[in-house]
């Protein structure tokens, strides 16, 4: 691992053990060049993921990418960052399982939505809107009328 302070290629691991989150292991590393400290996440990758985006272009599956376009749905809104990470792991996990190691951008966008509908009402519209397109208020709208519908499915 490079060091972030000075750029060396070796550092040290002075201390190992399970993130908060069970599925990552959190290390604090030494430079041995410089004594600058830092930390970095592990985590377990079953397959390299490709996205197919709709141009036909492809591009490697980037885990931080799709937390932040889900953070910025987010923002403002009362929802603990480890709920979001347990969202996007869920995804991934989706994704690895799924057998395919090219996966349709679109499906990304799926089930960002549905782990978004699930986590916050204000930020499932707010992805909707960017992720579809959303040019007026009927396509609001009908997003709206949507989650109404699953509310009451829930329900009844």
């Amino acid at each position: 691992m490079r060091c972030p302070y000075c750029q060396s290629a070796d550092t040290q691991v002075k201390d190992s053990r399970p993130a908060e989150d069970g599925v990552s292991i959190r290390r604090r590393r030494v430079c041995p060049d410089c004594g600058g400290r830092f930390t970095t996440f592990e985590r377990v990758q079953l397959r390299d993921l490709v996205v197919v985006k709709k141009s036909g272009r492809r591009a490697p599956f980037d885990r931080d990418k799709l937390a932040r376009s889900m953070e910025v749905a987010l923002r403002k809104r009362n929802i603990e960052p480890d709920r979001l990470d347990r969202a996007v792991t869920g995804i991934v996990r989706q994704l690895e399982s799924s057998g395919d190691s090219e996966i349709p951008s679109d499906q990304i966008g799926s089930l960002a939505m549905e782990a978004l509908k699930n986590l916050d009402d204000v930020a499932y519209v707010r992805f909707a809107s960017v992720y579809k397109n959303f040019r007026d208020v009927r396509e609001f709208q009908q997003a709206l009328g949507e989650l109404g519908e699953t509310e009451d499915e829930t329900r009844g």
